[in-house]
């Protein structure tokens, strides 16, 4: 375990032995951050990623810089990460301060300079979110707020809303999220099981509906009513 102290040089397997202990370490420190410090980047989460990336960076590019420093800074930050969080919980004072309430920039079809100045955007930049939401007017924003993660809530004016069964009192279908039954030419044979279905009845639904094998197959999926829908090689 020479390789993680500090060295003059090292060779080339030394190398490669400290990239794959720094990968597999920030996997477990992600995991250990968990869900929220990958996918919304806020204020705490934006402050541990910066500094964790720059400590296990140096010591993979540094012969002269040991490891053990490193992974000990890190999971002290961790820790205060983790604790950080709880406290944000458990006192609204701090959880107001690293997670702030959302503020409006566009209210009743009006957009709010105050807003975009306390956001630190312009005006190009909020059309543009609003392109993203299929949104060409203005007009027609009842309110967008300006979230703490940096992203934008969007809520339209009621007369704008789209029209949806419930609109006309219609009855509906519930909700049915179809299973993939085979995937690049292989059986998902869990699925098969859960509907009590058998590879037979696949291979025969296939020839009878689509003149196919099961090699021929990128993706089939199967719903509620064991209906299959395939999409074939191309």
């Amino acid at each position: 375990m020479d390789f993680l102290q500090a060295q003059e040089t090292l060779n080339l397997m030394e190398w490669i032995l400290r990239a794959v202990i720094g990968f597999f370490f920030m996997l477990i420190v992600a995991k250990l951050m968990g869900q929220r410090a990958i996918s919304q980047l806020r204020l705490l989460d934006f402050v541990i990623a910066l500094v964790v990336g720059n400590i296990i960076a140096h010591p993979l590019s540094d012969e002269h810089l040991g490891m053990k420093g490193a992974m000990t800074t890190t999971i002290v930050l961790v820790v205060l990460y983790t604790g950080g969080l709880f406290i944000s919980l458990k006192s609204t004072r701090i959880g107001k301060f690293l997670d702030p309430d959302p503020f409006p920039l566009i209210k009743e079809g009006e957009i709010l300079y105050k807003g975009l100045k306390k956001a630190r955007i312009s005006i190009d930049y909020l059309l543009a979110e609003l392109r993203k939401e299929k949104i060409e007017d203005v007009k027609k924003v009842a309110l967008a707020l300006w979230e703490s993660d940096g992203k934008l809530s969007i809520f339209l004016d009621p007369q704008y809303e789209p029209i949806t069964p419930s609109t006309y009192q219609m009855t509906t279908k519930p909700f049915d999220l179809p299973q993939t039954v085979i995937r690049e030419g292989k059986i998902v044979h869990h699925t098969l099981e859960e509907k009590n279905k058998n590879e037979r009845w696949l291979v025969d639904t296939l020839n009878q509906t689509h003149q196919t094998g099961i090699q021929n197959v990128l993706l089939a999926t199967i719903d509620g009513e064991n209906n299959l829908r395939v999409f074939i090689y191309k």
